[in-house]
């Protein structure tokens, strides 16, 4: 059991060490059907460049959408560093949300967004979001 390969292989869904640390399938909104749920009675958290819609799921741990459209930022290269950004600063604060599905939308101008000034907008809004969705 000294080499890599003779590890044992990491269990497979919720159990798994990625399950809580990392952004896995079973953590994303994939379904329109999910997409659809959040955006019918959601939870709201603003900025001017970015919206966070968050509502209830019943599964005990929060699932993240992305919703960042070519029409706000042009370039694949800002809409993907948008993305990174977004799901960075979710993974690091799934403890906070709880039983969420939440749903990033990108709103005009958020290309132009300092990517320090989003990150910083994500990690205080989290809580905010959690509270506002568990008061509902």
């Amino acid at each position: 059991m000294n080499s890599p390969t003779d590890r044992p292989p990491e269990e497979p869904g919720p159990v798994g060490h990625d399950f809580f640390t990392g952004f896995s399938r079973a953590r994303r909104l994939v379904k329109p059907g999910e997409f659809k749920r959040v955006f019918q009675q959601a939870g709201r958290v603003s900025h001017r460049n970015i919206t966070l819609l968050a509502r209830p799921n019943g599964l005990g741990y929060p699932r993240l959408g992305l919703a960042i459209s070519r029409k706000h930022a042009k370039r694949a290269v800002d809409r993907n560093l948008i993305k990174r950004q977004v799901r960075e600063s979710f993974r690091h604060h799934q403890n906070v949300l709880g039983g969420l599905d939440v749903i990033a939308l990108s709103r005009p101008g958020i290309a132009e967004l300092d990517r320090h000034e989003l990150r910083a907008f994500l990690d205080q809004s989290w809580r905010g979001l959690a509270k506002r969705c568990k008061d509902s």
